[in-house]
């Protein structure tokens, strides 16, 4: 069993429209409506996966009801924390060219006694889950240690814990030491303030991470794959995309993808890659089936070339710079291996 905690989840409003203008009426050609919140698209995924997973989340008001009755008809068992203030409301815009325009409200703030009764929900008694994934920013009224505390309580659980969070609250959590912590390309050149112009370089910064208490990084690099850095050392991979769809929530199925295949090695590697891929085949957060995915495209590659550019780096303090910043503007390569190294498909395997 996976238990995520989201703790501030949200209802996802997803348009597609031919182009987004601003000042204009819009008409959207398709909307949809989904569960949201980075660990809640965590467990609806897993849920898809055939794998049992219970979501702990605050929920006021009737956008919370509505959320948990959409979890409950997905498979997901629910786990609220009844709050004062109201469940946020999210609106993501999407694109022909998958180009993602998202509006994020701040969410309801939390008393000290909701955020002490979220944290308090999370189990210490006979069931043990084999991980827990705190997942997501944190709304008004909890402090930015509320993720280590969250990882203490894993461990009191007995359970393995992944963050996917950033900023303030994933700095304050490393000292914690979680099993795995699981940035995209932008967040981890944040954590670490070292621009990412190749692998090697988000290697540098995963491994900085790892010194600073975090057990893995799995780091989400877009088009360039994912790379996993663990005591056992380091593997790419990647899984090409012909047409994509929406980019929502794809990084969360990523992880979901690895949690359900053990959480470590090759085969929870191309797990998550198989997981994201084909998220971004769907419409707005939808989360995929294992009908949905296509194992035989992804790539694993046992000894990357870290020498290797990114399409699309990241540099700390620069807005948009996933997209901005030239490749050409690269320093020397770190660290770089041989890029003839064998790769081969690898079957995701839930476990």
């Amino acid at each position: 069993m996976i238990l995520t905690v989201t703790p501030n989840p949200s209802l996802d409003r997803t348009y597609e429209v031919p182009v987004l203008e601003r000042g204009a009426v819009l008409r959207a050609a398709a909307d949809r409506l989904d569960p949201g919140g980075k660990g809640v698209n965590v467990s609806r995924a897993v849920a898809a996966a055939g794998v049992r997973t219970t979501a702990v989340l605050p929920l006021g008001g009737p956008d919370g009801t509505l959320l948990a009755e959409l979890l409950a008809a997905q498979g997901v068992d629910v786990t609220a924390v009844s709050i004062s203030g109201h469940t946020r409301s999210n609106v993501s815009i999407v694109e022909p060219d998958a180009t993602l325009t998202k509006v994020n409200t701040p969410g309801p703030a939390l008393t000290a006694a909701e955020s002490a009764l979220l944290l308090a929900t999370v189990p210490t008694g006979a069931e043990r889950p084999a991980w827990i994934a705190g997942c997501g920013s944190l709304p008004p009224g909890l402090p930015p240690h509320w993720y280590a505390d969250l990882v203490a309580r894993a461990r009191t659980a007995g359970a393995r814990i992944a963050l996917d969070t950033s900023g303030p609250a994933l700095a304050q959590a490393l000292p914690a030491r979680p099993d795995l912590v699981a940035p995209n390309a932008a967040e981890l050149a944040e954590a670490t303030g070292r621009p990412l112009y190749t692998l090697g370089d988000v290697a540098a910064a995963a491994q900085q991470l790892r010194s600073r208490g975090a057990g893995a990084v799995l780091a989400s690099l877009g088009a360039d794959g994912q790379l996993l850095v663990s005591a056992e050392g380091i593997l790419h991979g990647t899984a090409p995309v012909a047409a994509v769809r929406s980019t929502a929530g794809a990084g969360d199925a990523a992880l979901a993808g690895f949690l359900v295949a053990g959480g470590c090695g090759p085969q929870a590697l191309a797990s998550a890659l198989a997981h994201g891929a084909a998220a971004v085949r769907l419409p707005g957060s939808a989360m995929p089936a294992p009908a949905d995915l296509r194992p035989e495209a992804v790539r694993i590659t046992l000894r990357p070339p870290l020498d290797r550019y990114l399409s699309e780096p990241a540099v700390p303090g620069v807005p948009g710079s996933r997209s901005a910043v030239q490749v050409e503007s690269a320093g020397p390569p770190a660290d770089p291996t041989d890029p003839t190294d064998p790769t081969g498909p690898v079957e995701p395997t839930a476990v």
